[in-house]
């Protein structure tokens, strides 16, 4: 099966919205790399990264936000609080959102891995 990485972004900022979080941008780019969706939870800003896994033979969706993935979602957030929070910058946080199967009905379910990573 095919899947549209764009269907699942766009699925997961409804997601979060459904769980009080507020999207504030989506497919964040600079050189450094790209934030596929940056929300605001209460008081804290979330740099989320969305991954899709349909194939349960291959490593799972979290596993691939690997230490090189990580320095680059740690650069991107950087800049974009260097753009938009100049002064006080918020608690921030990153979290993955996982789309995998379900084990009941095999149907990509999402599940929020919060404090996936942090930085050092």
């Amino acid at each position: 099966m095919k899947t549209d990485g764009y269907h699942y972004e766009r699925a997961s900022c409804a997601w979060l919205a459904r769980q009080g979080c507020r999207v504030l941008t989506r497919n964040y780019r600079c050189r450094v790399g790209e934030i596929d969706v940056i929300a605001a939870s209460a008081e804290t800003l979330l740099f989320v990264e969305v991954r899709v896994r349909t194939n349960p033979r291959f490593a799972s969706a979290a596993a691939s936000v690997d230490p090189r993935k990580q320095r680059r979602l740690l650069r991107t957030a950087s800049h974009y609080l260097q753009r938009h929070y100049r002064s006080a910058q918020p608690p921030c946080r990153f979290d993955v959102i996982v789309w995998e199967p379900a084990a009941d009905s095999g149907k990509l379910r999402p599940r929020w891995i919060r404090n996936a990573f942090w930085a050092a």
